[in-house]
């Protein structure tokens, strides 16, 4: 996608980076999905929707797709590297 562009593109979530995206920076969608487990669960143990705290997704995630990123002739530095969460080579 951004390297048929050559546009580095920085998108929300992990399927971006998947589908040849330079980075993702964002909510983990498997920790809403959790969440959202959760309020079901509470809701089917007789808990009442309305007397349910609102709550969000703390877990954020940096997924950084180094194919991308060589194909765009850019360096990703080492730093960033190390602060991400996932790599994909």
């Amino acid at each position: 996608m951004t390297v048929r562009h050559r546009v580095p593109a920085i998108g929300q979530y992990r399927e971006f980076v998947d589908a040849g995206g330079l980075a993702c920076y964002g909510r983990s969608i498997t920790d809403l999905w959790r969440l959202g487990g959760v309020y079901v669960g509470r809701i089917l143990k007789g808990e009442k929707p309305a007397d349910l705290p609102v709550q969000q997704s703390t877990k954020a995630e940096l997924i950084i797709n180094l194919k991308s990123a060589r194909a765009l002739g850019m360096t990703v530095p080492l730093t960033l590297l190390g602060r991400a969460d996932e790599v994909i080579e």
